[in-house]
């Protein structure tokens, strides 16, 4: 989310306007709901959340121990669990 200057988008009469019900404050302006982009989306995180957890299952599989997982990548043993049971889930479809 960015922000941009009012005076330099809206109409001088819309701004006016807007400025009866606010004045000086921030106001946050959702997207359209068939613009809205999911989690993620905008970056790269979500990709790089998928490979990672993708390397703790294979790491899993290859006989890795949970608790080396979680002191490795810094997660909780429940997160590594919830983890490898969605991978699991995943590839058994």
């Amino acid at each position: 989310m960015s922000y941009k200057k009012a005076t330099q988008i809206l109409p001088q009469e819309l701004l006016e306007k807007i400025q009866e019900y606010i004045d000086g404050e921030f106001l946050y302006i959702p997207r359209i709901s068939d613009r809205k982009r999911g989690w993620g989306e905008a970056t790269k995180t979500r990709q790089e959340l998928m490979d990672r957890n993708e390397r703790i299952f294979a790491d899993y599989v290859a006989g890795e121990r949970m608790e080396s997982l979680a002191d490795r990548y810094f997660l909780s043993i429940k997160s590594i669990q919830r983890i490898i049971g969605q991978q699991k889930r995943e590839q058994n479809g």
